[in-house]
């Protein structure tokens, strides 16, 4: 009995010593498992680490180049606006003689402007040596201005103003600030100011002497203005012309 429960506590050791070298082994199985599972994690958080980064780093670039390109494209119109500024101000800058080339003959077209500077025109005014009145250095603005607007050459409205209304402008012309013998019932039409009576004036000659279909329309020349405008006289056309001349001389 006694040999058979040696033998019994043997094979209890025998086992149990089995039975804790396999859990020995499996729990270095698993220790290993577990390196291995958490390097492979480490390895999967680097990667992902990385392609982060890397998307970041190709957002950013893309960012970059898209500002550059927009910044560019921006700079680009820019350029292209102040380019088409600077055009459109070149082309609506008007292109002015100077006073000694202004040019007028007895067949000139009446309807175009004589192509100075309204600051030139004011200096030529001003210059003018038959002006003893001093009339048309006051009104030189205004004869520019009224001329602009209703596409009449300058030098013809003062040749007519000196023609009819004497280069001194006779009193009655200057009572009724009626420069080119505007009549109505046979007398001058009277305006309140000088203005008034020069933009009159110029307006009249516009719509009904200068332009096709006007009441009083032959022409642009002198000689056709003088058609209606003086028929009874053979010598209105040198009278105002040297009036004219004696403006640009």
């Amino acid at each position: 009995m006694d040999n058979s429960n040696a033998c019994g506590l043997k094979i209890k050791q025998i086992i149990a010593i089995l039975i804790i070298l396999i859990i020995l082994a499996l729990t270095v199985q698993l220790f290993k498992l577990n390196q291995v599972r958490t390097i492979e994690i480490a390895e999967e958080t680097l990667k992902t680490t990385d392609s982060m980064e890397k998307a970041q780093v190709e957002e950013k670039d893309n960012f970059e180049r898209k500002e550059q390109v927009t910044s560019r494209g921006a700079e680009e119109r820019t350029i292209e606006e102040q380019t088409t500024e600077v055009e459109e101000v070149e082309e609506e800058q008007p292109q002015y003689i100077s006073i000694e080339e202004i040019s007028i003959s007895r067949d000139m077209d009446l309807s175009k402007r004589c192509g100075v500077s309204k600051e030139d025109f004011i200096k030529l005014m001003g210059n003018m040596k038959v002006d003893s009145s001093g009339f048309f250095a006051e009104n030189a603005g205004t004869i520019y201005d009224v001329c602009e607007k209703y596409e009449l050459n300058e030098v013809f409205l003062c040749g007519l103003i000196g023609a009819e209304s004497g280069w001194k402008i006779a009193s009655s012309h200057r009572n009724t600030c009626n420069y080119i013998s505007m009549m109505s019932g046979g007398k001058l039409i009277k305006y309140s100011t000088p203005e008034a009576g020069l933009e009159a004036a110029a307006k009249l000659l516009h719509s009904r002497y200068l332009t096709p279909g006007g009441s009083c329309y032959y022409g642009k020349t002198l000689s056709a203005v003088q058609k209606r405008f003086c028929p009874n006289s053979s010598t209105w056309v040198g009278l105002v012309y040297g009036c004219m001349k004696q403006v640009v001389k």
